[in-house]
C-alpha cells in the first residue's frame, strides 16, 4: 500500500496552485465501509475506463482515425483508380516496370487526385506494394505537371503510405517513402513517429529507437513531443519497462518532467492495470523529485478504484485536492464505481450530486459505474432504479449497460433485453451473443445456449468462428458431443477452418461409438453420419 509520506516526499503544489475551497475528506466513508459485512466477492470489472490528455488511444493508427470522408460522386473513379494500380502492380516484373507503365498509361484521374489519392492509398492499405506504386505514381505526377508552384501531394498521403507499409511489416517500403520525402523536402516528424509506432507495434524495439536518433540525421527536430510519442509507442506495444528505461538514460537531453512519468504510469494503469508497478512509479517520481500533476493522480485513482482498493482511492482523491488539482468527470467516475462496489451506495449517491455542485454533468460512464458493480452484487433492482434515474435525465444508455443486465438475467429475462436493446438501437451486436454463449455454457445450461444461438439469426447476425468454437466446445464439455458434431460440421460448410484438437476429439468419439447406436431415430455416426446430421449454410 503507498504510504502517505510517499506522496508527502514529493513536494507539495505550491500555494498559488490552492485552491480556496478545499473538499471535505472522505474517510468518514471509509470508516463506514470497514464496519459494514462483506457479503459478496467481486471481481474486477473491464467497463471501467479513463480518458486522460496522455491517454494511450491518442496514437496515429488510422485505423481509428480514416484519412478523409467519403467524397461524392467519386465512387467510380476511386474504383478504376484502384484497379487500374492492383493490375499494374500485378502484372509487371519490377516497380520500376509498373511506374512506367502507368506513367506512359492514358489513365489520369480528375483534378481532384491530390485527396483521390489517399482514399486510394487508404482502399490499398492492404496491398503495400501496389500502395507504395500509386504513391510513386502520384508523386512523379505532381513532380512532372510542369506548372511552377504546384501543390505537392497531401502530406495524408506520405503518412498513409508510410503506416501501410509498416503495418504490414514492409519497412522497405516505409523507408522508401521517408526518404522520397526527404528529397522533396516534404519530410515531416509525423511520419518518422508513424515508423516509429509501427517499430514498436511489432515489438522491435531498438528499431524504434533507432528511428527516433536518426531523425536529425533527416533534417527532422527529435524534440520532446517526439521523444514522449515514442514512449506513448512503447508503453502501447506493453514494452512499459523499455519505456520507463528511455525515459531515464535521456534525462540528460529530456529533463524528466510528470508528463513523461505519466506516460508510464498510465501504461501500468491502463495495459496491464499492475497496482504494484504503479506504486513504484510514484515512487521513482518522489525520488526525482518529480511533483505529481492532476493527471497523475488521476492515474492513480483510477487504477485503485479499478481493483477496488477503496482506501487508496480515496486518500489520493482527498491528496489531489488539498494540492489544488480539480477532479475531472473520470476521477468522479472512478470513485463512484469504487464506492458502489464496496457497498457504500449512499455516498456513491452523494458524489452524483458533488459532479453538479463542481459544474460537471454525470454522463453514461457515471451511470454505469454504478449500474456495472451493482449487476455484479446480483442488485437488478437497485440497478434498474440507477438505469431509470439515467434516462430521466436524458442520458441514453450504452450497450454495455445493457451487458450488464444480461451477464446476471435468466433466458427469459435475457431474450426480452435483446428485444428492448433493438427497440432502442442499441445492439444487440456479436459480442453480446458471444458473451451469453459464454455464460450459459458457465452455467452448464446448453439448451439457453442453443437458443441464444437461434435467436442470433432472428437479429441478422451471422456466427463468426468464435462464436461457433464457444458453442461446439462448450457442448462437447457438457457432453452433447452429437450436437456439437452437428455445429462443427456445418461451422466447416460455411468456410470456417477445422480444429486439430476438436478434430482427434470427435474423431476418437466417432470410433469408440460406431455401433453403438441402432434402431430408428438414433444415431449410426460413421456410416450415417451424411443422413442424420444437419448441414445448411448460412445465406
Amino acid at each position: 500500500m503507498l504510504s502517505s509520506s510517499t506522496i508527502d516526499a514529493s513536494g507539495s503544489k505550491g500555494s498559488e496552485h490552492q485552491t480556496s475551497r478545499m473538499a471535505p475528506p472522505l474517510t468518514a466513508a471509509l470508516r463506514r465501509h470497514l464496519s459494514l459485512p462483506r457479503r459478496f466477492s467481486f471481481l474486477p470489472s473491464r467497463h471501467l475506463s479513463l480518458s486522460t490528455t496522455n491517454s494511450l488511444s491518442d496514437q496515429s493508427d488510422f485505423e481509428y482515425d480514416p484519412p478523409l470522408p467519403p467524397a461524392p460522386n467519386d465512387d467510380g473513379e476511386l474504383a478504376s483508380f484502384v484497379r487500374h494500380i492492383s493490375q499494374a502492380s500485378s502484372a509487371a516484373s519490377s516497380p520500376k516496370e509498373a511506374l512506367a507503365y502507368l506513367l506512359s498509361s492514358s489513365f489520369r484521374p480528375s483534378p481532384a487526385a491530390p485527396s483521390l489519392l489517399v482514399r486510394a492509398l487508404w482502399e490499398l492499405r492492404r496491398d503495400p506494394e501496389a500502395a507504395a506504386l500509386a504513391l510513386r505514381w502520384g508523386d512523379e505526377c505532381s513532380a512532372t505537371s510542369g506548372a511552377e508552384g504546384t501543390e505537392s501531394l497531401p502530406a495524408e498521403a506520405w503518412h498513409l503510405a508510410v503506416w501501410a507499409a509498416g503495418r504490414a511489416g514492409r519497412f522497405d517500403l516505409a523507408w522508401a517513402a521517408v526518404r522520397r520525402m526527404l528529397r522533396r523536402g516534404v519530410l515531416t516528424r509525423r511520419a518518422m513517429v508513424i515508423l516509429m509506432e509501427r517499430y514498436a507495434a511489432v515489438n522491435e524495439v531498438n528499431k524504434a529507437v533507432k528511428t527516433f536518433d536518426a531523425m536529425e540525421r533527416f533534417k527532422v527536430e527529435a524534440d520532446q513531443t517526439v521523444f514522449y510519442s515514442l514512449l506513448r509507442a512503447l508503453c502501447k506495444s506493453k514494452n512499459i519497462e523499455d519505456a520507463e528505461e528511455l525515459l531515464l538514460t535521456r534525462k540528460k537531453f529530456f529533463p524528466l518532467t510528470a508528463e513523461g512519468f505519466n506516460i508510464v504510469l498510465d501504461g501500468w494503469c491502463n495495459i496491464f492495470t499492475d497496482v504494484a508497478e504503479i506504486k513504484r512509479v510514484w515512487r521513482e517520481m518522489s525520488n526525482c523529485c518529480i511533483i505529481p500533476d492532476g493527471t497523475s493522480y488521476t492515474l492513480m485513482v483510477c487504477c485503485f478504484s479499478k481493483v477496488g482498493n477503496l482506501f487508496d482511492t480515496l486518500r489520493l482523491y482527498d491528496e489531489m485536492k488539498k494540492r489544488g488539482w480539480t477532479p475531472g468527470i473520470g476521477v468522479y467516475n472512478s470513485l463512484v464505481y469504487v464506492l458502489t462496489r464496496e457497498n457504500c451506495m449512499k455516498d456513491a449517491k452523494n458524489i452524483l450530486s458533488k459532479i453538479v455542485d463542481e459544474g460537471l454533468q454525470p454522463d453514461v460512464e457515471t451511470y454505469n459505474n454504478i449500474i456495472v458493480p451493482l449487476c455484479e452484487s446480483y442488485k437488478l433492482d437497485e440497478a434498474r432504479k440507477i438505469m431509470e434515474d439515467m434516462i430521466m435525465k436524458g442520458i441514453v444508455p450504452t450497450i454495455s449497460t445493457y451487458h450488464a443486465f444480461l451477464k446476471q438475467e435468466g433466458i427469459d429475462e435475457t431474450l426480452q433485453l435483446l428485444k428492448k436493446m433493438k427497440e432502442d438501437g442499441c445492439g444487440p451486436n456479436s459480442d453480446t451473443f458471444l458473451m451469453l454463449i459464454d455464460k450459459f455454457i458457465q452455467l452448464n445450461e446448453s439448451g439457453n445456449a442453443l437458443r441464444v444461438w437461434n435467436e442470433m439469426r432472428r437479429y441478422d447476425l451471422r456466427p463468426a468462428y468464435v462464436h461457433y468454437m464457444a458453442l461446439i466446445q462448450g457442448l462437447v464439455k457438457h457432453g452433447c458431443v452429437p450436437r456439437a458434431l452437428e455445429y462443427y460440421d456445418e461451422m466447416k460448410l460455411n468456410g470456417f477452418a477445422s480444429d486439430p484438437i476438436l478434430d482427434k476429439e470427435f474423431k476418437t468419439f466417432l470410433l469408440a461409438n460406431r455401433d453403438h447406436w441402432k434402431g430408428a431415430g438414433k444415431y449410426n455416426l460413421i456410416p450415417q453420419r451424411g443422413k442424420h446430421f444437419t448441414r445448411t449454410r448460412m445465406p
